[in-house]
């Protein structure tokens, strides 16, 4: 598989947005900005990663993701990295129109009180401009 340039991802982001509403527009944006992530920092993609607490799940299937420690709340993706002070990066992705669940309201609160950032993430111009002002010195880029 070719690799995209950013110019290319970007290309890509752009004219999905301008189709016919998806039906599921976090996902892929949240597709493209990991993807944009892996291409930039490959020698940090292990460390970004998503936590999938939606989908449909049978009772069967929900009962043991719970007891499996599947929490509520919890945002799309965690960038396990330190930095300005932060343990992590946690990034919850939301349509322009979309608001948090109450489950994901306490969980930022208490995600921030352990000393994590946590951002909304509505565009890949926001997830892009949130991951480069986080990452620490050393993986600063012009990207």
């Amino acid at each position: 598989m070719a690799k995209m340039t950013f110019e290319e991802l970007l290309a890509k982001a752009n004219a999905e947005t301008t189709r016919a509403k998806p039906r599921h527009e976090e996902s892929q944006l949240q597709r493209i900005c990991v993807k944009w992530f892996r291409l930039q920092y490959p020698e940090l993609a292990i460390l970004l990663f998503a936590v999938p607490n939606g989908g449909a799940r049978n009772k069967r299937e929900a009962g043991i993701m719970k007891a499996e420690g599947v929490t509520a709340g919890v945002a799309d993706i965690i960038l396990l990295i330190p930095s300005g002070g932060y343990a992590s990066l946690c990034m919850e992705f939301k349509t322009e129109k979309g608001r948090q669940q109450e489950t994901q309201k306490l969980w930022q609160q208490a995600a921030e009180r352990a000393g994590n950032k946590y951002a909304i993430i509505r565009s890949f111009d926001d997830f892009r401009t949130e991951v480069k002002n986080y990452l620490p010195p050393p993986y600063k880029r012009n990207t």
